[in-house]
């Protein structure tokens, strides 16, 4: 038969109160150690990015804060390609139609406020790409020739 350990109340109370006294002496050791200061605390960043305990040297180059650029580009700044596709499905009665980019052969979705309203089956536009809510859309369209 197996021996069973049992501890009552004052057994767990001097193991509490001996926990305690272990802490307290580990906090005032800490405390001892010496008094840090402020400019103990603080790191420094060099033009390459990593953290020094010392200030770096002051770098001789000039940075113009005015050619750093946070932002995405602006959209009149993007210059525009207009591609080149042809009509492969046009929903006259709905509205919408898909263009083959002739290039890389992607079919994109149009609607017929982004297209002349002669437009049909098979003809030769040029468009460009716009992202829509599914996706990216052909607009501005026009047509190059009918049918060949």
């Amino acid at each position: 038969m197996a021996q069973r350990i049992t501890t009552g109340k004052r057994d767990r109370e001097k193991l509490k109160e001996q926990k305690r006294k272990e802490k307290q002496h580990r906090k005032e050791e800490r405390q001892s150690g010496g008094v840090s200061t402020f400019e103990d605390m603080i790191a420094y960043v060099d033009e390459n990015g990593m953290l020094c305990s010392k200030p770096p040297e002051r770098s001789k180059r000039e940075i113009d804060a005015s050619e750093i650029a946070v932002s995405v580009p602006k959209q009149e700044d993007i210059e525009v390609v207009p591609l080149n596709g042809r009509v492969e499905h046009f929903n006259s009665s709905k509205g919408y139609g898909f263009v083959k980019d002739l290039g890389s052969s992607e079919k994109y979705f149009f609607h017929i406020t982004a297209a002349p309203a002669s437009i049909t089956e098979g003809d030769k536009v040029t468009f460009e790409l716009e992202r829509g809510t599914r996706g990216m859309n052909a607009v501005r369209i026009s047509i190059l020739t009918n049918k060949q």
